[in-house]
């Protein structure tokens, strides 16, 4: 495998402490419609996935109809959650700030919701406008189609990059493109795929990028 020249990161839960804060949204939004699902559960079920998706099999499973404003709704509730409590997870600035490597952003998420996430954790700066959404190419996780369209952009072939992640969804698409996964799981709540590298704290992400 060549060299690893460019590092693709994965942005809710990964950069940005934003996973709990999203669900929290979405447990809120569906007691309206007396679903009780804690969040936690929410999280366990839905970390990295497409936000249609997710509301699709809630209305499966609990035999509802979500109103047609659901979806907007619920990321204005984000928003605000955002605003308020939104902070980059442990170790993302100073790691950053060392990273000589070519870097970007790679979501699920759509473009107004990964800037905003990163303005308000001070972590726009690292990108330079590097950023990319799977709504701007209509390709989801675990499909590699928004990891091969970052390298694509950023001029790097796929076995050049690495690809950091905190869902499985994400590490699948990650192998699927043929890059490195990097799994990134502070809690030790996943059980790790063969071949995959696991990290607890983004302070040893150089390490493992420099030991490939």
């Amino acid at each position: 495998m060549s060299m690893i020249k460019c590092i693709i990161f994965d942005c809710d839960g990964t950069l940005v402490d934003s996973e709990y804060l999203c669900n929290h949204a979405l447990h809120m939004k569906l007691r309206e419609y007396s679903v009780q699902e804690p969040v936690e559960q929410l999280l366990h079920k839905y970390r990295g996935g497409k936000l249609a998706t997710i509301l699709q099999s809630i209305e499966a499973e609990h035999n509802i109809q979500l109103g047609d404003g659901f979806a907007a709704d619920y990321r204005i509730l984000v928003d605000q959650l955002f605003n308020k409590e939104l902070k980059a997870c442990a170790g993302v600035t100073r790691m950053l700030a060392k990273l000589n490597l070519a870097k970007c952003v790679a979501s699920s998420g759509p473009r107004q919701k990964i800037h905003s996430a990163l303005s308000i954790t001070g972590l726009h700066k690292f990108f330079e406008g590097n950023i990319y959404s799977s709504y701007e190419i209509d390709s989801w996780k675990p499909d590699p189609g928004i990891f091969l369209h970052a390298a694509s952009q950023m001029g790097f072939s796929p076995d050049q990059c690495a690809v950091v992640e905190d869902s499985l969804l994400g590490i699948a698409a990650a192998q699927a493109a043929g890059m490195k996964p990097i799994l990134y799981d502070p809690q030790g709540i996943h059980s790790v795929p063969a071949g995959v590298m696991s990290i607890r704290d983004m302070s040893v992400l150089h390490s493992v990028i420099a030991g490939h």
